[in-house]
């Protein structure tokens, strides 16, 4: 069996978004979505500094009328990290999302109308140096595919994706993102694969549609993390019916999971079982929870017994590994002491300050 480790990413042209880089090998980028509503300029603009502020690097606004396209200028001058439009058969409104200033628009040429109209939302883009999303999911499939290859078959992804860039091409645009995505793992893994190995344009990937936070947590990480491992995709969004914030947090994790991300804290943590002689849960949940704001890369481990405890503590940066009613404090592979269990949170929130200069939340 031939692999790589680490991931060979697939190669790709790069893209420029406001100023963050997608393709060519540059680091994935992690994207959200608002769900206030785009008229609402103070809650948009509150909801995309909130995003930005946990490592959401572009964020993108459904533009679903004129009354939301009128406010798209005021949002831009509010907030500087890059904005993505996303438009549906109006191309009056991409037209108005590029004047607004913002940093790629999300549409299907298929759906925007006739050839003139298309033309013109090509050109103003091209014009404006502004990327576009070509962005495929299950309820923008082709009628005409759907009765060739079927609902449920990559094919009709990929053949859907590769007619709307061939739109594109045929007006001289190549500026372009691409996305085939499915509420079906598998579905999206494949749709992914077969596309990637069919044109070299950037892949935004995701599980659209993936459900809840627990559910489609799950679903996502199992597809997103599938097609990472396989090389597959330069920008990300988690899909989760919650506050968008838990789709930055996700993403990060499932990036750190795959090896291709490792800015921030990284907590490992043992399952517990009948040996565990400390309080070890709700003790991991309050480390995680409470270094989420830093940014140094650091293996935090905590560990509940002896038994594999020291080990796993030793090959972290920090941790602990716990005993009865205490636990040891462990940095770089050494003892530093033993520490009362009821002052084991604060004993490595201390040890985390000191080795990343960084304040964790208290």
């Amino acid at each position: 069996m031939k692999f790589s480790y680490p991931v060979q990413r697939r190669k790709s042209r790069t893209v420029k978004i406001g100023d963050v880089i997608i393709g060519g090998g540059f680091p994935i980028a992690i994207q959200s979505m608002t769900n206030t509503d785009t008229r609402d300029v103070k809650a948009t603009v509150k909801q995309i500094r909130e995003l930005s502020e946990v490592g959401c690097e572009i964020v993108r606004l459904s533009v679903l009328n004129e009354g939301a396209a009128a406010c798209l200028k005021d949002i831009r001058k509010k907030v500087s990290c890059p904005l993505v439009a996303d438009i549906h058969f109006q191309y009056k409104l991409a037209l108005q999302a590029i004047a607004a200033g913002f940093d790629k628009i999300r549409i299907n040429p298929g759906n925007i109308g006739a050839e003139w109209k298309v033309r013109e939302v090509t050109q103003a883009a091209r014009d404006a140096g502004v990327p576009i999303r070509i962005g495929v999911n299950s309820g923008s499939l082709p009628k005409d595919l759907l009765k060739q290859y079927g609902h449920d078959n990559p094919e009709v992804f990929s053949a859907a994706a590769l007619r709307e860039i061939a739109v594109l091409e045929d007006m001289n645009f190549t500026d372009i993102v691409v996305s085939v995505k499915s509420s079906s793992t598998s579905v999206s893994f494949w749709a992914y694969q077969l596309l990637g190995a069919q044109c070299d344009y950037p892949l935004h990937i995701g599980i659209t549609e993936a459900g809840t936070l627990d559910t489609g947590t799950v679903k996502s990480a199992v597809g997103i993390g599938a097609m990472l491992l396989t090389g597959i995709g330069d920008t990300l969004r988690v899909s989760l019916s919650a506050d968008p914030i838990h789709e930055v947090r996700v993403a990060k994790q499932i990036l750190s999971s795959c090896a291709l991300r490792t800015d921030g804290v990284e907590v490992i943590a043992c399952p517990t079982c009948g040996r565990c002689q400390i309080d070890m849960i709700p003790l991991a949940e309050a480390i995680e929870r409470k270094t989420r704001n830093i940014k140094t890369p650091l293996k935090v481990a905590v560990m509940g017994c002896v038994v594999n405890g020291p080990g796993e503590a030793k090959a972290a940066d920090v941790g602990i590994a716990g005993g009865e009613g205490k636990g040891l404090l462990i940095k770089k592979g050494e003892i530093i002491r033993t520490v009362p269990e009821a002052e084991l949170e604060t004993a490595l929130l201390d040890e985390i300050e000191a080795m990343t200069g960084e304040k964790p939340e208290r």
